[in-house]
């Protein structure tokens, strides 16, 4: 009997079939010098491991952090995979460094986009915030229908003061590509509409205004209940310095708050629905 070979898959395609294992998911993380935000991104790797079982999940840093992300794509050989950046905007990262590493590898792979803006990012700022001790009236960022309105005097729909004087600064790292900062501006616009209140974005380096300013502007416009919402994957020294110019609370990083874990297999997803793809030198991002 003559055996029968298996048809080479197309360069360009994605296997497709029962027998086809799933595409390999590499999370692109920054890198970062606090040995917190590797033991984060770690964390929330394994949430991403629990909500998708059998998923082969691996970590690539852009720097600073072992294993970097050459060494994660080599060891993948020719496998098909997804890259998935941790990060909130575009930026020179997702736009160069990140293409450029896929397409230098042998790896078969797609190159998602920025985990932002969406709303899953939303949902975890409220509930950062929400941590830290933000309510507004109406807009409770817990949905928490256990949540007694009486309890809390923001709350109370006859205290207009409050909501007058609140606003939140959504504190994120800066670049110089204006793309990233018309992302933070819809994540902030998002933001806004979900608690009621202005939601000033401002930035830690690169952009401005500056954590500090934007506290400033507000306070100058009667706006004194000022919360500094960390729009960070992880902990690190930006995170950090936007807390401390708070003038009244500041909410912990997004980290391996569930929603983090639910977007990063959505950008998964989608880059899966592209056509598009890169093989060898050829690159494309979803």
């Amino acid at each position: 009997m003559t055996a029968t070979r298996r048809s080479p898959v197309p360069r360009g395609h994605f296997p497709a079939g029962p027998w086809a294992p799933p595409p390999a998911l590499v999370v692109v993380a920054h890198g970062s010098r606090d040995p917190r935000a590797l033991r984060t991104v770690g964390a929330l790797l394994d949430r991403v491991r629990q909500q998708r079982p059998g998923l082969p999940v691996h970590l690539g840093h852009i720097e600073l952090n072992e294993p970097l992300l050459p060494a994660t794509l080599a060891s993948l050989g020719t496998a098909d995979a997804v890259l998935v950046p941790l990060l909130l905007s575009r930026g020179y990262h997702i736009k160069r460094d990140i293409p450029e590493a896929a397409a230098k590898s042998a790896v078969r792979a797609r190159v998602a986009g920025a985990l932002g803006p969406h709303p899953l990012l939303v949902d975890a700022l409220c509930a950062r915030l929400a941590e830290a001790g933000w309510r507004t009236p109406t807009n409770d960022p817990t949905n928490d229908p256990t949540n007694d309105p009486a309890d809390d005097p923001a709350d109370d729909p006859a205290d207009e003061e409050t909501r007058r004087s609140s606003a939140v600064v959504l504190a994120a790292a800066g670049s110089r590509d204006p793309e990233s900062r018309v992302d933070t501006g819809r994540t902030a616009r998002l933001l806004a509409e979900r608690l009621g209140v202005p939601v000033v974005p401002a930035y830690a380096s690169t952009a401005a205004p500056t954590v500090p300013d934007a506290v400033r502007a507000l306070a100058a416009s009667g706006r004194h209940r000022v919360a500094v919402a960390s729009y960070f994957t992880a902990p690190g020294r930006f995170a950090t310095e936007c807390a401390e110019a708070a003038p009244w609370i500041a909410s912990a990083p997004l980290g391996t708050h569930p929603a983090m874990a639910r977007l990063v297999l959505h950008r998964y997803d989608q880059a899966l629905a592209t056509r598009a793809t890169t093989s060898g030198p050829a690159l494309a991002s979803a």
